[in-house]
């Protein structure tokens, strides 16, 4: 797969379709985000984690936004799994990037880690490189609805409550780019208390992600008290498609529901 996408990236670089292309390397034994440009050595790139989530992740649309904002005519490509281009999606969607600017390398993800992440999409739309894997079923969503309300808010209020308000989960989310957070509003959080207010902190978190979160999971693994962050943003994503038929970034032309006004529109 990774000849492929250097292949790929050759290509791009070569006849001067994009400026740079955005992907990972090995470097000092941990992996690492890139620029490369033309005439660099993709010795180094690598693919990332490629049987289980954890092994080496990083949000390449965050790094992606930043480079756009600095240099807003210029065209850049980018590595991108089905996480990261739904990710794309969105973030064309929220006015963030321009689609006309940016050229994604889609790669696939194996069978295994499909599984694991319990993706509902686990490629993107144009494959650069590697085979499509069955989407998976959102049991673990499913196992927690089926326990009563009050097992559910014990456990989620048990959750919570190991939270160090460390911002972890939002400073590695590629969806997190507002300039004013509402996490550091004194009126929804309070400044230098822990345990961090609960439930509050991560319900607004939840809400504010409802018609944004792409399901990378990246904040789970980010957090460093072991909250499963994902769990809750499957919720919050599956009852936005139960009532709107809305998932983040899955129709590259859909607009969130939540950006509406008026009535919703009948079946």
């Amino acid at each position: 797969m990774i000849d492929r996408v250097k292949q790929k990236i050759n290509e791009l670089l070569s006849d001067d379709s994009v400026k740079g292309v955005v992907a990972l390397v090995t470097a000092n034994g941990h992996v690492a985000p890139c620029l490369f440009q033309k005439g660099d050595d993709l010795d180094k790139l690598c693919l990332g984690d490629t049987e289980k989530p954890g092994d080496a992740r990083y949000p390449l649309n965050k790094v992606l936004v930043t480079i756009a904002r600095q240099y807003p005519e210029d065209v850049f490509g980018v590595l991108v799994r089905g996480c990261d281009e739904r990710g794309l999606y969105s973030l064309y969607r929220l006015n963030q990037l321009d689609p006309d600017k940016v050229i994604s390398i889609g790669i696939t993800c194996p069978e295994s880690l499909a599984q694991a992440c319990e993706c509902k999409k686990p490629y993107p739309d144009e494959i650069s490189a590697g085979e499509k894997a069955e989407a998976a079923s959102q049991q673990g969503v499913t196992d927690m609805d089926d326990k009563d309300l009050l097992t559910r808010f014990s456990f989620w209020m048990e959750q919570f409550s190991k939270c160090v308000k460390c911002y972890g989960c939002r400073n590695i989310c590629p969806m997190c780019f507002c300039k004013e957070c509402s996490l550091e509003c004194e009126e929804l959080v309070s400044k230098g208390d822990l345990p961090v207010d609960i439930p509050v902190f991560h319900l607004t978190r939840a809400m504010h992600m409802a018609d944004r979160c792409i399901d990378c999971g990246l904040c789970e693994e980010a957090c460093p008290s072991d909250i499963p962050l994902r769990l809750l943003y499957k919720k919050t994503s599956k009852i936005m498609n139960d009532e709107f038929g809305f998932t983040s970034g899955i129709n590259k032309n859909e607009k969130s529901p939540l950006s509406l006004m008026g009535p919703a529109p009948e079946n």
